[in-house]
């Protein structure tokens, strides 16, 4: 776990300094890069045409994935000489105290970016101490990853199989595990359409990756009539035939709630009633998201759906906002529309992909020093400050 020094208190202005002084002092620049775009290219260069394929871009005419990235309508609004020597950026989700607004939110078959995948992710995540969210389609076990993050906050993300027999052990098995919550995710009732995927012919579970959740079930193994070891092409093709249920309604919810007791949080809300409907149902939080863009090519954007959700939910529930979060400053304006924590995936997966771990890390630390950075410029010394009068649209300036 990173030292406790770098936590919290100044932390950006110490990450800084200690690259200016390597620099100047040492002659030493960054291995990593320290630009998104930078960081993303030379990961580009390093992935296979599958991972690019799975990875980048969106659903349809990609609309979604590229407003996604526009924060620009929402502006900071910096306020001075307000003493934000100490800066305390936790946060308390459900109980529990995050050292950061700031998660790794779901993705899949991270085996396709790097080889040790959602494991070296948990070891960065445990590292640096920011909470991990781990896929129903991971190439690595939830009892693995569990281990590898130790006490470091970890959620599970519950994609909700056809089969009860499945869904039910996939919620059990993560209790079981130690997760601290559970993540439904709610936009994927049928497979969205994406061009670049459709475009090679290529979808990663017809070649077994992303199964480890499944092919290590009991529920799922009894299913089978072959071990999946025995007779891999059968136990993906009933993968296929029980992942997902279209059929599911705001009243199928009480199936989870009756199964956990853990948190539980609805995933892909872009509509306050939708909000409101999860929280009635018995939700503890709501995330903000449109999936990273990769379900509907027009549908608005998260950061477009975030303030009504917030202030139709935000008193009565956690809100969890992913979509399109590049920089500190996009994670910044979240918190500042009512985002309780901030999920970040694309900058991460880039960062897997170019360097396993020790990118992971890269990404989180310069993501936490932006926040950071952003937060003492702006006359906030407390993320759980960050509201509504940081940032102003400039739709009414």
């Amino acid at each position: 776990m990173a030292d406790n020094d770098v936590h919290g208190e100044q932390f950006g202005v110490k990450h800084i300094r200690e690259v200016y002084r390597k620099g100047m002092f040492e002659g030493e620049t960054p291995d990593f890069p320290v630009s998104y775009p930078e960081m993303r290219e030379e990961a580009f260069e390093r992935m296979s045409w599958q991972a690019k394929a799975y990875v980048h871009g969106g659903a349809g005419s990609e609309e979604t994935f590229e407003r996604n990235k526009d924060f620009s309508r929402w502006r900071i609004v910096p306020r001075m000489l307000r003493g934000v020597a100490d800066r305390d950026l936790s946060v308390d989700i459900f109980g529990e105290t995050h050292a950061y607004p700031l998660m790794i939110t779901p993705l899949g078959v991270q085996t396709l970016l790097h080889e040790e995948g959602e494991a070296a992710t948990a070891r960065a995540c445990a590292e640096m101490d920011v909470p991990f969210v781990l896929s129903s389609l991971s190439s690595t076990s939830m009892e693995e990853v569990s281990e590898a993050l130790g006490d470091t906050p970890k959620w599970f993300q519950f994609y909700w199989s056809s089969d009860r027999d499945v869904a039910e052990s996939f919620l059990d098995r993560a209790e079981a595990a130690d997760y601290d919550a559970i993540v439904v995710t709610v936009d994927a009732p049928t497979l969205g359409w994406r061009e670049r995927l459709l475009e090679k012919g290529y979808y990663p579970f017809l070649d077994g990756e992303g199964m480890a959740n499944y092919f290590s079930d009991p529920a799922f193994r009894d299913s089978l009539d072959a071990p999946p070891e025995e007779d891999p092409e059968a136990a993906v093709d009933h993968f296929l035939s029980v992942f997902g249920d279209a059929s599911l309604t705001w009243d199928d919810l009480d199936f989870v709630f009756e199964r956990t007791d853990l948190p539980v949080i609805v995933k892909g809300i872009l509509h306050p009633d939708d909000a409101r409907k999860a929280v009635e149902a018995g939700a503890d939080g709501v995330q903000v998201s449109t999936h990273g863009g990769r379900q509907i090519g027009a549908s608005i954007s998260a950061i477009e759906a975030l303030p009504e959700i917030a202030d139709e939910v935000g008193d009565d529930a956690a809100v969890f906002f992913d979509s399109g979060v590049r920089r500190g400053e996009d994670a910044f304006k979240a918190l500042a529309l009512g985002a309780d924590s901030v999920m970040l995936g694309r900058p991460f997966a880039y960062g897997l992909a170019h360097s396993g771990q020790s990118g992971v890390e890269n990404v989180l630390r310069n993501m936490l020093s932006q926040i950071d950075l952003t937060m003492g410029l702006a006359g906030i010394d407390d993320a759980e400050n960050i509201g509504r009068e940081a940032v102003r649209d400039e739709k009414t300036l």
